[in-house]
């Protein structure tokens, strides 16, 4: 008993040598340093940094820094900057780009400007640590967006500026970083420049042109298995980080390039995003957090006035500098009050980059203890100020908009997506589809239905396709979305997901792609995708997707002339919008002039930063003619219309088989508006549009056949 207790206490013998306990210790500090922080309104990130002070080499010494830890923390470091690359709203960033240059210079030469006079000529440190210092008053890590997210004004302008000046300061600083290290290396010299251009530019290449093709051929041949998908982004990020280093830069330049490269392939909404940021906030970032805490000398600190002056000082120079670049932003851009606080607030913390800078420069002997241990006093204060500030000022944003609510406000709150599936094909793109547009503030899952045929067999076969569809249910909680499984019996397929439709009140049908007509009784009654337009009034996506979302490169938008004033005119066109988002592609249009109008009108009142381009089309009795203008890389989007409806028009009568025809290389759609027609239209009011419309069709109808006559004479 007594060599028990002996074993016990040695196995607890500071600094702690078991690999077991190790990890043990740093799993309970991930999990309850946050929680314990919470209470107080203070970001998890503080919480991380003061435990590794706490049980590192010069707290209470229960950790130290060996070969395991290091690697975790070189992990967790190139996480860091890799996720930063990659959730950069790339769309964002084009439409306010010059807004964004402009602030990104701000918010880059203010902090240079004032942070190496002061750390020069105020605090005596040589060029290369004053400039090393100075550049990292100029990052920001974007530590309080999940408080605008949260609030729901991530829309504003204000935010999308700021996140589009992270692209252009945190790739600024890394290139003064790789100067200032070939500098302190004794290279920087004519050859330096000329190795460095020349090897940048092959690492671009590679990053920007082959990677990027070759990701596109990976998740094409392996899209079905998706656990490869995250172990091949973790070996590209690793690669990068290698690259980046053989060109003569740091990693984490690699990494953050990684995070550009592979950025439209990721959208924001798909399982493998939420793997990446699941699995780095769970483990590999805290770790880094607290890895950064174990360097700290409480000591060097406490040794004296200097260290607490230089850490004063870093704080002063980090806080001032952002606001003096928040104050010019807002005078150039006329912005409110609210918004500079909101632009102050998400750029003045400093956490990732700056870190990055800090550390790196810290190992090559650029910068000493005390400038290590400021800046870690200084990523603590910033954050709490950026956390405070950002809160207030996106409540104030949040009062001032009440006011200017409109109509075209994104739909949210109880938005209720159906999946009707008729064979397990294709269910993974429409699942994925269906996840990609539905609303994320509603708490309704997405429901997949199977409609199974009233008969002997009913009750077996109601088991068995439940159980198959729950496999899918597993896919879809991989990105955080529920899924309920409907099955339930009916004669008529298409009356089963219609009535289903209205007993869960759905908003949105998604539907695969019709099968051919069969027997003579399909072609007399007609199609079942048909009978079911005809007998619902939600609004309806007929959907064949060729390829993964993600391999797209347009989203081509088909609109007939007066579908403006269709009833579910916003709410399609902003899922459209969300889907070019995601999968961060352009929008072409074929529309009138006065569709085009209505378009940008509901993108602008409901904040969506989808770019779209407008080709004026109206010769819809020839619109396959568009095939022409369509390549393999689009997806095709065709707005058709339920009868009697204001667009509806005969051409767009049996289109599944004409576009199986004109467009079978083609990803395509066909959208059915939610039916009936809008208020807005005074010149329709006193019409019948049923009664009209089936007038113009019978007349057509007619018009057609004597024509037929002729030709056959």
């Amino acid at each position: 008993m007594t060599e028990f207790f002996e074993q016990l206490l040695r196995e607890f013998e500071l600094p702690l040598q078991s690999p077991i306990l190790i990890w043990s210790l740093i799993l309970f500090i991930i999990l309850l340093s946050p929680v314990l922080l919470r209470r107080f309104n203070i970001p998890g990130i503080i919480g991380l940094i003061i435990s590794g002070v706490i049980i590192g080499p010069f707290g209470f010494n229960v950790l130290e820094n060996n070969s395991a830890i290091e690697m975790f923390s070189t992990i967790g470091l190139l996480y860091i900057m890799f996720i930063a690359g990659l959730e950069l709203d790339l769309n964002e960033f084009k439409i306010n780009k010059y807004k964004s240059i402009l602030f990104g210079f701000f918010t880059f030469i203010i902090p240079l400007s004032i942070g190496f006079p002061v750390c020069h000529y105020l605090l005596g440190y040589g060029f290369d640590a004053s400039l090393l210092t100075a550049s990292m008053f100029a990052t920001h890590t974007l530590v309080a967006y999940p408080i605008v997210s949260k609030l729901g004004v991530s829309k504003n302008q204000a935010v999308a500026v700021t996140v589009g000046g992270t692209i252009l300061t945190d790739t600024a600083v890394l290139i003064i970083l790789a100067v200032i290290m070939g500098k302190s290396q004794g290279n920087l010299n004519q050859e330096f420049w000329i190795r460095l251009g020349v090897s940048l530019a092959i690492f671009s290449a590679i990053m920007f042109i082959l990677i990027p093709i070759f990701a596109k051929w990976f998740f094409k041949k392996l899209e079905s298995e998706k656990h490869l998908h995250y172990i091949f982004v973790l070996s590209i990020v690793f690669f990068a980080a290698f690259l980046a280093e053989v060109a003569g830069v740091e990693p984490i330049i690699g990494a953050f390039v990684a995070g550009l490269a592979l950025n439209k392939l990721i959208p924001h909404s798909s399982a493998l995003m939420n793997r990446i940021e699941f699995i780095g906030n769970s483990l590999f970032i805290p770790f880094f957090l607290i890895s950064v805490g174990m360097l700290v000398d409480v000591r060097v600190i406490l040794s004296g006035p200097f260290a607490l002056i230089i850490a004063a000082t870093l704080t002063t120079v980090a806080i001032a500098s952002k606001w003096i670049a928040a104050f010019f932003t807002q005078i150039v851009f006329r912005y409110t009050g609210a918004q500079r606080q909101l632009i102050f607030g998400l750029s003045g913390a400093h956490a990732a980059a700056t870190l990055a800078v800090i550390i790196v420069g810290y190992n090559a002997g650029i910068l000493d203890d005390n400038i290590l241990n400021g800046t870690i006093i200084l990523i603590l204060i910033t954050c709490v100020v950026a956390s405070f500030a950002t809160e207030k000022a996106s409540r104030k944003i949040m009062v001032e908009s009440e006011d200017d609510e409109t109509e075209y406000k994104r739909i949210s709150g109880q938005e209720h997506v159906l999946v009707p599936i008729a064979s397990s094909e294709n269910i993974e793109k429409l699942l994925e589809f269906s996840i990609f547009i539905k609303d994320k503030k509603s708490p309704n899952p997405i429901s997949i239905l199977s409609v199974v045929t009233n008969n002997d067999e009913a009750e077996k076969n109601i088991v068995k396709t439940r159980n198959k569809l729950e496999d899918y249910v597993r896919q879809a909680s991989a990105s955080e979305t529920n899924v309920n499984v409907i099955t339930t019996i009916d004669h008529n397929v298409a009356s089963g997901i219609a009535r289903i439709s209205r007993e869960i009140m759905a908003d949105l049908i998604v539907l695969g792609w019709p099968r051919p007509k069969k027997g003579i009784f399909d072609k007399f009654l007609g199609r079942k995708m048909d009978i079911l337009v005809s007998n619902t009034d939600k609004a309806t996506f007929i959907c064949h997707l060729e390829k993964p979302l993600i391999l797209h490169k347009r989203i081509v938008v088909a609109i007939p002339e007066m579908a403006e004033y269709e009833k579910g005119f916003e709410q399609w066109l902003i899922k459209v919008a969300t889907l070019a988002q995601e999968l961060t592609v352009p929008i072409q249009l074929y529309c009138s002039s006065t569709t085009e109008k209505a378009v940008k009108k509901v993108l602008k009142e409901a904040k969506l930063s989808a770019t779209t381009n407008n080709l004026e089309f109206s010769d819809w009795e020839d619109f396959l003619i568009l095939a022409r203008y369509i390549s393999e890389d689009d997806l095709f989007i065709l707005v058709s219309a339920r009868k009697g409806t204001a667009s509806y028009n005969l051409i767009l009568e049996n289109l599944p088989s004409k576009l199986e025809k004109h467009f079978f290389t083609n990803s395509r759609i066909i959208l059915y508006p939610a039916q009936n027609i809008s208020k807005n239209i005074d010149l329709l009011d006193d019409i019948n549009a049923e009664s009209l419309n089936k007038g113009i069709e019978t007349i057509q109808k007619i018009g057609k056949g004597i024509g037929n006559i002729f030709k056959n004479e």
